[in-house]
Order: structure tokens, then C-alpha cells, then sequence
């Protein structure tokens, strides 16, 4: 049961942790402090989690993972549409 718990709270924390930055990068109009090649990187590494999550039929690996992907790419299409900005420009 705790360990669930755990699982749930790690899960949550992840999840939100770009919403920071979307609303940064919104706000601003500007993303010039964010690497594209982790951005993909994570999407790839987030991705393979949420196959795993299936493959294991774990419900919170599955959303926590979905959740956190969705933001990863919201955060990538900013990159592209705000990338004129990275430079000040």
C-alpha cells in the first residue's frame, strides 16, 4: 500500500513538472533555455515507459507517462513555433 502511495505521488510530481515551463515559454513567448535533443530524448525515453506500462499493465506508469509525454510535446511544438525568439529576435 505504500509503496503505491509512493508510486502515486512520484508519478504526480512528474506529470506536472513541465507545466512550469509551458507557462514560462507561453508567457514569454520565448523557449531559448530548452535543449530540442532532450526534449526528444526524454519523448523517446517517456514513450518506451508507456509501452512498458502496457506491457506490465500498470495503470499509473501508463498515465503518469502519457501525461508527462503530452507536455513534452506541447513544450516541442513551442520550440518550433517560438524558435525565431531564441535568439532575441
Amino acid at each position: 500500500m505504500i509503496w503505491t502511495i509512493i508510486g502515486a505521488t512520484a508519478a504526480t510530481l512528474t506529470m506536472f513538472s513541465f507545466i512550469p515551463q509551458i507557462v514560462r515559454g507561453l508567457r514569454t513567448k520565448s523557449i531559448k533555455d530548452l535543449s530540442v535533443v532532450m526534449l526528444f530524448q526524454l519523448s523517446l525515453g517517456v514513450s518506451l515507459w508507456v509501452a512498458y506500462g502496457f506491457y506490465r499493465r500498470d495503470s499509473i506508469i501508463i498515465c503518469a507517462n502519457s501525461v508527462t509525454l503530452t507536455t513534452l510535446l506541447i513544450l516541442i511544438s513551442m520550440y518550433f513555433k517560438y524558435r525565431k525568439n531564441r535568439d532575441g529576435s
